[in-house]
């Protein structure tokens, strides 16, 4: 089933579809963000509870979760990183950035991009270089990270001083708005931001960064292996973005609509999905992976190897776009697990990127979950959490997502075909 290529139409597609009750998907690929919109409207079921196992990665099997139930299962993770030209800051005299391992700080990072600006001002960087940094900052879900990561620097959105309850209502103090919102402004200053960032969103930030036009980028995983094709050479470096980093990802949902005949096919079908193989191959392409599994050394592996061009370079050279270990893994793996998804432990994202669109239309429920709380199960279904409803009375319209989704076609069955809703194409065999 083809959806829309940008995610406020995916998101306004998918919901007419299951609201109206004419859709034929049965497997969902929400963004992260939209789980409990889509759980509180009844428009996915809840899932058994060990779909989110041990290996999940704590930070993550969070997003899968809504008012204490399961309902969708980690399929790939996003974080924030910090990408850098090594020729630019070789070319300014920087040999030792300072981004490595250590904790860095805002104040050190603006430091080295006055650093950028005088090697510019003395003709020492190429003429496409433009300002030192750029970011997403276009009004849509760019914009909105941004100023989470800059309020939880502070301490202003999570921590000891939370913007709003766990019932999501705020309680934030003006100290603490003046705070957030300072830390934002200096990030984004304008001496040292790329002018293009204010209508930026990821595709157009990858292009102005491959073309030389900055020499620092706040991007997502898969753009290692993007970036590298246009930036070999030990031209681009790589860190965890400094200060705190949104988490973000696509989960897997069954919908309502899914019959029940097609129930256990379906559940065997998201075990695939997002298992240990499959997370591991997931990592290989340069996302980044739900499972702990994927990023150990003896975890599993890729059974087709890591992905390479489908035609053959005609000098003779390796086309893999991407550095790898020994085993496999993107070089890029230590510094996403450093930057957060592959942390053990990691805490959850902040309730303000989890919350619901308000005003979420309750179609009527099927037959079999009227009768249950959980397909195939007694019992009775309980009343919206109280996070539920205040984020249905405190939340305006979320801004959307343009980032790529991993997919790949699934397997169906003779009784009807599953179909995996996602950007781009089908994916389903009849």
């Amino acid at each position: 089933m083809e959806l829309p290529g940008t995610a406020d139409q995916q998101r306004s597609q998918l919901l007419g579809a299951l609201q109206s009750g004419s859709s034929h998907y049965d497997v969902v690929n929400l963004d992260v963000t939209w789980v409990p919109e889509f759980a509180d409207g009844h428009l996915v079921r809840e899932l058994d509870d060990s779909l989110l196992d041990d290996d999940v990665l704590p930070s993550v099997a969070a997003t899968g979760r809504w008012c204490g139930s399961t309902y969708a299962v980690p399929f790939s993770s996003d974080v924030g990183l910090l990408y850098y030209r090594l020729d630019y800051l070789r070319a300014a005299g920087v040999n030792a950035p300072g981004l490595g391992p250590e904790p860095t700080t805002w104040v050190a990072f603006r430091n080295l991009k006055q650093v950028v600006l005088r090697a510019h001002g003395r003709g020492e960087l190429p003429t496409a270089y433009a300002m030192p940094w750029t970011t997403q900052l276009s009004s849509y879900e760019g914009l909105t990270v941004n100023g989470i990561e800059a309020f939880a620097m502070v301490g202003a959105s999570g921590g000891d001083a939370p913007l709003d309850d766990d019932e999501g209502r705020y309680v934030g103090t003006e100290e603490q708005l003046r705070l957030g919102l300072g830390e934002f402004t200096r990030r984004i200053d304008r001496a040292y931001t790329l002018d293009s960032a204010q209508e930026s969103d990821e595709a157009r930030l990858l292009a102005d960064f491959a073309a030389g036009r900055t020499a620092f980028l706040r991007h997502w995983p898969y753009a290692y292996g993007v970036l590298h094709q246009d930036l070999r050479g030990g031209r681009l470096g790589l860190a965890a973005l400094l200060g705190k980093a949104v988490l973000g990802g696509q989960n897997l949902a069954v919908t309502r609509h899914a019959p029940a005949r097609n129930l256990d096919a379906i559940e065997d079908l998201l075990r695939f999905l997002t298992g240990r193989t499959s997370e591991r191959c997931l990592l290989e392409a340069g996302f980044a992976a739900t499972r702990a599994s994927a990023y150990e050394e003896d975890g599993a592996r890729c059974p087709r190897g890591p992905a390479r061009s489908a035609r053959p370079s005609p000098t003779g050279e390796d086309v893999d776009p991407m550095p790898r270990t020994e085993d496999g893994r993107p070089r890029s793996y230590a510094v996403v697990c450093k930057a957060g998804p592959a942390q053990r432990g990691a805490p959850a994202p902040h309730p303000a990127v989890r919350r619901v669109h308000p005003g979420v239309r309750r179609p009527p429920e099927p037959a079999d979950r009227r009768r249950s709380g959980r397909a195939g199960e007694g019992g009775v279904r309980p009343a919206p959490c109280a996070a539920t409803r205040a984020a249905r009375r405190s939340l305006s319209r979320r801004p959307v997502s343009r980032r790529p989704r991993p997919g790949r076609r699934t397997a169906g069955w003779n009784a009807r075909p599953v179909v995996m809703a996602r950007s781009g194409r089908a994916a389903r065999r009849p």
